[in-house]
C-alpha cells in the first residue's frame, strides 16, 4: 500500500510548489519510487507549464504528464471560479478514481494542494466542495508549507488550528525563504511550541536540495 501526504501552504505565495519539488526530489534521489498528484490546477496553458509540470521537472520523476493531475484551468484563479468561467468543474469520483491510480503505481505519492487550506474546489448548484474536503476523500495527513519571516507565526498557527479542528492532522511543517537570523529562528521555536507540530526542514532561496533526514521526512507519510 502507497504511502502519501498532502502538501498545504499557509498561503498563495510561500513557495509550495517549489517545496513540494524538492520533497518528491529527495524522495526519488533516495531511490524510493516516489510519484506526485494535484486534483486541480489553475493558471496554465498545459500540464509541462503548469507547478506539476515544474514538480516533475526538479524532482526528475518519469512519471505520464497525464496522471500528475485531474483538472488544469487556463484561468489563474481559484479551481472553482476557473471551472464556472471555462466549465468542466472538479468530480470528486475523478480525483478519487485518478489518486488511486497513482497510488498503485508509486510507493510515496506526494499530493498537492491548490493554495492554502481554505480554497473552494467547486461551488456550483450541484456541489460545494472545498480543498480539506478533498483532504479526507483521500484519507491523508498534511505537511504545511509556511515562509520563515514576519507573521508566519500567525498565518502557521491558524491553519494549524483549522486543519485540526475539521478533523484532519498536521505531521510536519517546513520554513521556506529561511536565511536565519533571531526573528526567524524565535518563529520556528514559536511554532513549534503553540502547535505542538515540528518544522522538519529549513529551504533557503536557490535551494536545490531539501535538507532533512530521510527518514524523518519519510514518517511523514506515514
Amino acid at each position: 500500500m502507497a504511502k502519501g501526504i498532502f502538501v498545504t501552504g499557509t498561503g498563495t505565495d510561500v513557495g509550495k510548489t517549489y517545496v513540494t519539488a524538492l520533497i518528491v526530489k529527495k524522495l526519488a534521489d533516495a531511490g524510493i519510487h516516489a510519484g506526485y498528484y494535484k486534483a486541480a490546477l489553475s493558471g496554465a496553458e498545459s500540464i509541462e507549464e503548469s507547478d506539476a509540470g515544474y514538480v516533475k521537472k526538479i524532482a526528475g520523476i518519469t512519471q505520464e504528464d497525464s496522471s500528475l493531475l485531474s483538472y488544469l484551468y487556463q484561468n489563474a484563479v481559484s479551481p472553482h471560479l476557473a471551472a464556472r468561467i471555462e466549465g468542466n468543474p472538479v468530480d470528486p469520483e475523478t480525483v478519487k478514481a485518478d489518486f488511486d491510480r497513482v497510488k498503485k503505481e508509486f510507493d510515496y505519492v506526494t499530493v498537492e494542494g491548490s493554495g492554502g487550506i481554505v480554497c473552494p474546489i467547486r461551488w456550483d448548484e450541484e456541489q460545494e466542495i472545498l480543498l480539506e474536503d478533498i483532504v479526507k476523500m483521500l484519507h491523508l495527513n498534511t505537511l504545511v508549507i509556511a515562509d520563515a519571516g514576519l507573521g508566519t507565526i500567525n498565518a502557521v498557527v491558524l491553519t494549524v488550528e483549522y486543519i485540526r479542528n475539521h478533523g484532519m492532522d498536521v505531521k510536519g511543517i517546513i520554513l521556506n525563504h529561511y536565511s536565519g537570523g533571531a526573528m526567524q529562528e524565535d518563529n520556528e521555536k514559536m511554532i513549534e511550541r503553540l502547535t505542538g507540530v515540528p518544522v522538519i526542514a529549513r529551504v533557503r532561496d536557490g535551494d536545490r536540495e531539501l535538507e532533512v533526514d530521510l527518514e524523518v521526512l519519510k514518517r511523514v507519510y506515514d
